[in-house]
């Protein structure tokens, strides 16, 4: 991952966490129900996240209480508007976005000393079967501060009007009360503690229950898409529910996705655009064995390009310019089937969200599109980090090198 660390493109905004705020840190876990970390120092993301405690676990979702729990910590105003790396819900960023616009001011107060655990409260205690992610409907966002501190805050609030009593000022014991609530607290006679429960509507989402699943319900009829077969297997099971169940890999989803205005392919349009060129190019480092040069001088260069694009067997060139030939031929003639010329995977990865969407549900269709073909490395990067990471593991130094300039370029 080292040059990806150089180019600023792997978890490059993520908070260091050291000193005291490990404290509060683990005093949070401690409140949350979970064991603390015996790490130092580490990072968190906006939603409190962080890589290295999860390693350490060996638990990337170290932060839930089961599928249907999960939870959030704040230490630092810092994290407004921060990435949130391995998001449990594609709607995590925003209901972080929500919890900073709403309390902000006193989010900045709190955690001057003190540090805000974070319950996500769906109302659904635990996950039984595959279809009771059709249960997500509201999110009750509560807020606990370590240490009780509202509790504490009580408590000094009742000493001092104690101490204003009568002729209590004199009274040595209450005088020590005070003074170690105080050094032990601060002064929380004019603090703004309380952070009243937010709520969020969800609408369509994609959550990493039951090893992902995908629930369309804002279009002509709920859609459940499973990423895991054995989880969708059990899922078509139910008789109960009046919605469409598919499993990631199965061509006839597509056709259902356009059917319902969900998403659309202009053939035409999107071999003038640079997302076809990314493709194309993935395409043919994908089909290329032993090479003379470094795949990025290839896929940079025309000449090479073609040349190697000669080199390989003439199935596998159809394969990659499948698109241009099947396009050229319908020029000629309507006889031709895209599915007799044009690789299926390679067709899927030219669709894109319907244009009538909104940039929230564009933003889940294309996640979707890039898990159901994987082949735009910069869409991959931008909708499913986890997957573009195992993924760039695999990949040939050279095109390592191409990617990243892909990236680094549309930022």
């Amino acid at each position: 991952m080292q040059k990806l660390k150089q180019a600023n493109l792997y978890r490059s905004e993520l908070i260091p966490v050291s000193g005291k705020l490990v404290e509060r840190y683990n005093k949070c876990l401690k409140t949350l129900g979970f064991t603390e970390t015996k790490l130092k120092s580490f990072s968190i993301d906006g939603v409190g996240w962080s890589p290295e405690v999860a390693e350490e676990k060996k638990n990337t979702q170290y932060l839930n209480h089961g599928d249907a729990n999960p939870h959030g910590i704040i230490i630092s105003p810092l994290q407004k508007g921060k990435p949130v790396y391995l998001p449990f819900h594609s709607f995590d960023r925003e209901m972080m976005q929500h919890v900073f616009r709403t309390h902000g001011q006193k989010i900045n107060d709190i955690t001057r000393d003190s540090a805000i655990c974070i319950d996500f409260d769906q109302n659904i205690d635990v996950f039984y079967e595959p279809l009771d992610v059709l249960k997500y409907d509201d999110v009750n966002i509560t807020f606990r501060l370590i240490d009780n501190l509202e509790d504490k805050q009580r408590e000094q609030l009742m000493l001092v009007d104690k101490f204003k009593t009568g002729n209590n000022f004199i009274d040595e014991n209450l005088h020590q009360q005070l003074l170690d609530s105080a050094k032990t607290y601060g002064d929380l006679r004019n603090r703004d503690l309380s952070l009243h429960p937010l709520h969020f509507s969800t609408g369509s989402f994609y959550t990493r229950a039951f090893e992902g699943v995908y629930l369309l319900r804002d279009f002509i009829k709920p859609i459940v898409i499973f990423e895991n077969k054995e989880v969708y297997k059990e899922a078509i099971k139910d008789t109960i529910h009046d919605v469409l169940i598919y499993h990631i890999a199965q061509p006839e989803l597509m056709d259902k996705l356009k059917d319902h205005i969900i998403i659309q392919c202009d053939l035409e349009y999107m071999v003038t655009t640079p997302n076809y060129e990314r493709i194309k190019k993935f395409e043919l480092f994908s089909l290329l064995k032993e090479t003379e040069h470094p795949i990025k001088e290839i896929l940079d260069s025309k000449s090479l390009f073609k040349s190697y694009l000669n080199k390989i067997d003439i199935n596998a060139r159809k394969q990659v310019m499948g698109v241009e030939l099947y396009l050229e031929k319908l020029e000629r003639s309507n006889a031709y089937k895209i599915e007799d010329m044009v690789n299926q995977s390679l067709y899927f990865a030219l669709h894109q969200p319907h244009s009538s969407l909104s940039a929230e549900h564009r933003d889940l269709i294309h996640k979707l599109l890039i898990n159901i073909a994987p082949k735009d490395v910069l869409f991959l990067y931008w909708y499913d980090k986890e997957q573009f990471y195992k993924s760039y593991e695999t990949w040939d130094d050279s095109f390592k090198d191409w990617v990243i300039e892909r990236i680094s370029n549309n930022i």
